[in-house]
Order: structure tokens, then C-alpha cells, then sequence
């Protein structure tokens, strides 16, 4: 059990490079990798090709034992995340996209809201206790085993020595709704006046901030 309770809302973070926010836009929704192979949407894939494969074709839940890992979009449970810190670092062997953290955007919702929205409409979740791209994670599809997420390692900011319980996910099947989107954190005014202006007039309009906290 996490040393650190619960917190009482907590939030839920997904990171795209800003081209892809066009493309969101227009779908309303973030798409799961699945669908994102399918659908071949604009803008610039970050993430490893190796690890994508895994998850799309290999890992399956537990709680949900027909579906993949790469079935559903990815939530991590901070911002500054370790995936941004490989962006970040840009030299895995793995990591093909080299751009730096710069045009990196951080999407974050609410976790009751989304799991309220999902069970209204019968779409399936999960959260893992750790990394959702290894072969030895376990999920859960119940919010009272939140106190299973390692909740000190999920807010730490050095997190060498939690670096498994920092890569906690939350998993939402096939497709996440643009207006569950509450709020976008970027690292510069340059991102942020790109993300505003791609943004409708009409329609969702979730708040923009510069958050350099949120970046390495």
C-alpha cells in the first residue's frame, strides 16, 4: 500500500507532440495506437516502435482479458512523466522522434469524470500499478484499488528509485473524448500560442497553460 493516500481528484495525463493537436481537434477524441496505425492521422508519432508493437499485440489486460494494452489511450498519473524524460534525454536507441520536449503537450483530465463518462457509456478502463508496455504489470478495473498505485513514486520528482511505480497508467478503450480534455500544459509561449490558435473559436476549449514544471 501506497504511503502516500489517494489524492482526492486525482488527474490523468496523456503527451503528443503539438502537430497532432489539429488532427484531435477535428476526430474530438485522442485516438488509441490501434486505431492510430488504422487511421494514419496527421502529425508527429512520439513513443517506441518496439514497445508500441508490444502493446498492441502482446499485452493484454487482465481485467479485460480480450483486450490489448494498444486497444486503448494512455494516461499517465503526473506530468514529467519518465517517457518525457526519454524525449527529453533524446538518445535511446529505441526512440526514433528526436525533437526534444519543447513541442511536447501535456493533456490532463480528471480521473472520476473520465471513469463516470466511460461507465455511462459502457466503454472499458484499467488502471496498472506500474509500466503497461512490461510483461509483469497489474491492473485493476476498480477505483476503491487506487491505494494499490504507488502513490509516492507517482509524485516524486526524483524518481530513480520509484521508477516502476511512477509509470502507473490509466487505460481508456479505443478512444479518448476531446471534452474530457480539462486542461493543456505546454513548456513555452511559443507552444502555447500554436495550441491557441489550433484550437476552435466554438466548441471545447480546454485552458492552455505554460506549466516549465511539468518539463525536465
Amino acid at each position: 500500500m501506497s504511503a502516500v493516500l489517494v489524492p482526492p481528484r486525482p488527474k490523468i495525463y496523456h503527451i503528443a507532440h503539438v502537430d497532432r493537436l489539429p488532427s484531435i481537434v477535428a476526430d474530438g477524441c485522442l485516438w488509441c495506437d490501434a486505431e492510430v496505425v488504422r487511421r494514419a492521422p496527421g502529425g508527429t508519432t512520439i513513443g517506441m516502435s518496439s514497445i508500441k508493437q508490444r502493446r498492441l499485440n502482446e499485452l493484454r489486460l487482465s481485467s479485460h482479458p480480450d483486450l490489448h494494452v494498444g486497444d486503448c489511450v494512455p494516461f499517465y498519473f503526473c506530468p514529467r512523466s519518465v517517457m518525457l524524460y526519454l524525449i527529453h534525454q533524446g538518445n535511446h536507441q529505441e526512440l526514433a522522434y528526436r525533437g526534444g520536449q519543447g513541442p511536447i503537450l501535456h493533456f490532463e483530465a480528471d480521473l472520476h469524470a473520465t471513469v463516470a463518462w466511460a461507465n455511462a457509456q459502457s466503454v472499458r478502463w484499467a488502471f496498472t500499478l506500474s509500466n503497461a508496455g512490461s510483461n509483469y504489470f497489474e491492473d485493476r478495473s476498480d477505483l476503491a484499488h487506487l491505494y494499490e498505485i504507488d502513490w509516492t513514486a507517482v509524485q516524486a520528482r526524483d524518481w530513480r528509485a520509484h521508477k516502476e511505480g511512477k509509470q502507473a497508467e490509466f487505460l481508456l478503450e479505443n478512444r479518448f473524448p476531446w471534452h474530457l480534455i480539462e486542461r493543456i500544459g505546454v513548456q513555452s509561449d511559443t507552444v502555447y500560442r500554436q495550441v491557441v490558435n489550433a484550437i476552435p473559436a466554438h466548441g471545447h476549449r480546454p485552458t492552455v497553460e505554460v506549466r516549465p514544471e511539468w518539463y525536465y
